[in-house]
């Protein structure tokens, strides 16, 4: 039998090894993020286990950032291109996944891993296209690119200053990984010259994209912060280029372009569901931007039966939002149309996939999709 090994030096690699002597009992431990206390994410390898039943113990489970673990399935992969669920239970503090490799390398992670490379090939495959402009905002704390991809038909009759200001952001936490993954579903359709849709919103919309908010904290294997400790999406009130320079460098562009549409693509740990949360909460909150919401919920449900409108957040009480998440502070300062999308980390329990749950293709589809939501909103939010 060959020597059980486990490995995460790679891109978002993360576990702590407790015990590695039994495959029929392999100990870990949920590392927290680089600077802070978040403990969710993991991603690592583990070799020398083909063909012996392996169960792989996650004793702080219980104590992670969301230890709602119930309905959940690890997600594993023999060649990092096609990524599977595996049998997995929770007693309310250990979590215990169960396999038998059928090769001697296995890859497992929280979610379907989305890597920095792969972000570099998806704003080059982008940058193709004569409809994007690349815009380099600054670098974050690691010294990674801060990219901003602006898209629009600059050939359409109606002229640029006239034009509805789409904005997306997504992995604002990097181990939100079907946020990207819903990025590129979006733009893989944006981008098609033969989609109908696509051709009529370039030719109204100006798109401001950032596919990936936080590539520090992404490569560095953490859930929720950058390379500082700062969860971004409590940042936006008041950024810095010292603890935050991803949303001050993106808040700058954005108060120079304004936005008349804003979605901020996360994921969510805990419901089995897709879905928006809105601005509610906000002090300058309306019954435009109400009409304006629900007419955009309803739009989506029309076409999509993955996204639904019963199960997600509480509403916030009028006037309790808080301003630090980029939603709340985008739809405050703008007075436009902002939400929040959220997909699980499970499944959609609306449409069950035993095999996958919910996947980076699914995530990608239901990015695709959201373009006809706006599509139906685009003569409307101003």
């Amino acid at each position: 039998m060959s020597k059980l090994t486990i490995s995460t030096q790679f891109d978002s690699g993360s576990i702590e090894v407790v015990s590695l002597v039994d495959h029929r009992d392999i100990q870990l431990r949920i590392k927290p993020d680089n600077a802070s206390e978040f403990a969710q994410w993991f991603h690592f390898r583990l070799q020398g286990a083909v063909g012996l039943p392996t169960q792989l113990r996650f004793l702080n489970a219980g104590k992670s950032a969301y230890p709602d673990w119930y309905g959940y399935r690890v997600v594993a992969s023999y060649d990092r291109q096609h990524w599977f669920r595996i049998p997995t239970e929770f007693d309310g503090q250990v979590m215990t996944a169960s396999v038998t490799p059928v090769a001697n390398s296995i890859y497992f992670a929280y979610f379907e891993p989305y890597s920095y490379e792969r972000h570099l090939d998806l704003i080059g495959f982008a940058g193709e296209s004569d409809k994007v402009e690349l815009e380099h905002l600054g670098n974050t704390l690691d010294g990674r690119d801060m990219t901003l991809l602006r898209i629009t038909d600059e050939l359409a009759p109606v002229p640029l200053g006239k034009k509805k200001k789409v904005w997306l952001t997504a992995r604002q936490h990097p181990g939100e990984t079907m946020a990207e993954w819903f990025i590129e579903g979006f733009l893989e359709r944006l981008l098609d010259v033969d989609d109908p849709v696509s051709r009529v919103l370039l030719s109204k919309c100006c798109f401001y994209v950032v596919p990936n908010m936080n590539p520090d904290g992404a490569a560095r294997g953490n859930l929720r912060t950058n390379a500082a400790g700062a969860n971004l999406n409590r940042e936006w009130q008041n950024p810095s280029m010292s603890h935050s320079p991803e949303v001050f460098l993106v808040r700058e562009k954005m108060l120079a372009t304004g936005i008349d549409l804003f979605l901020d693509v996360h994921g969510d740990e805990i419901r089995p569901y897709n879905f928006v949360a809105g601005c509610e909460g906000n002090p300058g909150y309306s019954d435009r931007l109400h009409k304006l919401e629900n007419a955009f919920k309803a739009a989506w449900m029309a076409i999509s039966p993955d996204f639904q409108d019963v199960h997600g957040y509480e509403k916030e009480a009028p006037g309790q939002a808080n301003l630090t998440l980029a939603t709340n502070w985008v739809g405050q300062q703008f007075d436009c149309l902002a939400y929040t999308i959220e997909m699980p980390f499970k499944d959609n329990a609306d449409l069950p996939d035993e095999e996958y749950g919910w996947s980076g293709e699914r995530s990608k589809k239901l990015g695709a999709g959201v373009l006809s939501p706006i599509l139906a909103m685009v003569d409307q939010v101003r």
